[in-house]
């Protein structure tokens, strides 16, 4: 493929997953903004809509297992496909729910299916990109989680008021459906390049016996939490202790939002002007999270700040940091494993992210801020990048990319 055909059908491909995690992101916030109509309809009590939740979360993260090896197996043409048109019907069935426990079962259908996005698109970021620039591609399609919880609640709110909340539905799954047509017909992965005809062949139960998987599993184990919990539990902090109201809480939250953001591809493209510098791929890669897991203790302080202006700046500070963390956490699984285990290696390390997710952003907090307050949540969560760091050093090593067994 000429380079100037490459470099178009790359970044056409990385606009294609920049709106793929927009849909995602979309099609699971929909309930959430707009559950108070739905709850006044299907008469539905607090308990339930924590189960429903419950019932996404449990197949979100058992759908990563699944989802990764699906990918790798049938490639990220096909594995993509799949994924969204799984999760594009599940979200449009959510219009036809008429309780509890059909809403449930439909938002774990969600949850299984969603949960292709991120392995599907690192692997195809590994795919299309050099190194220098996978970082960077990462941080940009990631950012569009965060494009959807900015645009996405007013979008709703409007449409819902219109034409009611079940079309919401229909709207994000029929998104869904348009960009499966695009990535139909977009062009099949780049030839093989001789580097990757000579990679080992990793396989899902295979990548379980590397410490790499290990390390990647673990960080993500300790620093997903990080971003659910500020993602579930800023609104109530916002509101309850620093006394904003709903409409200052409505500036405030996309002005976070925004931050990570600029947090997502700032930190994807420091990794890459460092290595464009000369530095290796692990140098520029470990100095980039460490920067990010440095800046996390700070930002925590966001608790103790007397002033809500400075809360929301640290708050602004703990997104965008870890939003560069991610973006470089996550490429640091095609940096080390060959192409064929990247899907797998991610949906391992991200299965891993949400079982922390449950245990560090829903069942302690709860319990935690029920009985002492934010402060020692708000705390807890600045180190745990570091925590992080310290075991992506241990079991990742020098992030050295698996090679094959030389034959005798």
């Amino acid at each position: 493929m000429p380079s100037d055909t490459l470099n178009r059908a790359r970044w056409w491909v990385l606009t294609l997953l920049f709106i793929a995690t927009t849909i995602n992101y979309l099609d699971r916030i929909v309930f959430s903004v707009l559950f108070p109509l739905i709850r006044e309809e299907l008469h539905l009590t607090t308990e339930q809509y924590g189960y429903i939740n419950s019932a996404f979360q449990i197949a979100y993260t058992i759908g990563f297992l699944v989802m990764g090896k699906l990918i790798d197996k049938f490639g990220t043409k096909i594995g993509y496909a799949f994924a969204i048109a799984w999760w594009s019907l599940a979200a449009g069935f959510h219009a036809f729910s008429g309780s509890a426990m059909s809403l449930s079962f439909w938002r774990a259908m969600l949850g299984l299916g969603e949960a292709g996005n991120f392995p599907a698109a690192i692997k195809s970021v590994a795919e299309w990109f050099p190194r220098k620039d996978r970082a960077f591609a990462t941080g940009i399609f990631n950012a569009g989680s965060n494009v959807a919880s900015m645009v996405g609640p007013p979008l709703f709110v409007l449409a819902a008021a219109k034409f009611g909340w079940r079309f919401c539905f229909v709207i994000t799954a029929s998104l869904g459906f348009v960009w499966l047509l695009l990535w139909w017909f977009t062009s099949p992965t780049p030839p093989l390049r001789a580097a990757e005809i000579a990679e080992p062949k990793i396989g899902w139960a295979k990548a379980f016996t590397f410490r790499e998987t290990w390390g990647f599993a673990i960080a993500k184990f300790f620093t997903d939490p990080v971003w659910w919990f500020y993602l579930y539990w800023l609104p109530p902090y916002l509101f309850d202790i620093r006394h904003f109201n709903m409409q200052a809480i409505g500036w405030a939250l996309p002005v976070i939002y925004l931050t990570a953001d600029i947090g997502s591809v700032g930190g994807g493209w420091l990794s890459g002007y460092f290595m464009r510098r000369g530095w290796s791929t692990p140098k520029a890669r470990k100095t980039t999270l460490a920067i990010f897991a440095c800046m996390m203790p700070i930002a925590a302080l966001s608790v103790l700040a007397t002033s809500p202006i400075v809360a929301v700046a640290l708050v602004c500070l703990a997104t965008a940091a870890h939003q560069g963390w991610s973006a470089n956490l996550y490429t640091t699984a095609s940096d080390v494993f060959p192409n064929n285990a990247v899907g797998s290696v991610t949906g391992i390390g991200a299965c891993f992210g949400g079982l922390g997710g449950v245990l560090f952003s829903a069942l302690i907090p709860g319990y935690v801020v029920s009985h002492f307050g934010y402060t020692p949540v708000f705390l807890t969560m600045g180190c745990f990048h570091l925590i992080a760091l310290f075991f992506l050093n241990k079991y990742m090593g020098q992030l050295k990319p698996i090679e094959a067994p030389v034959a005798v």
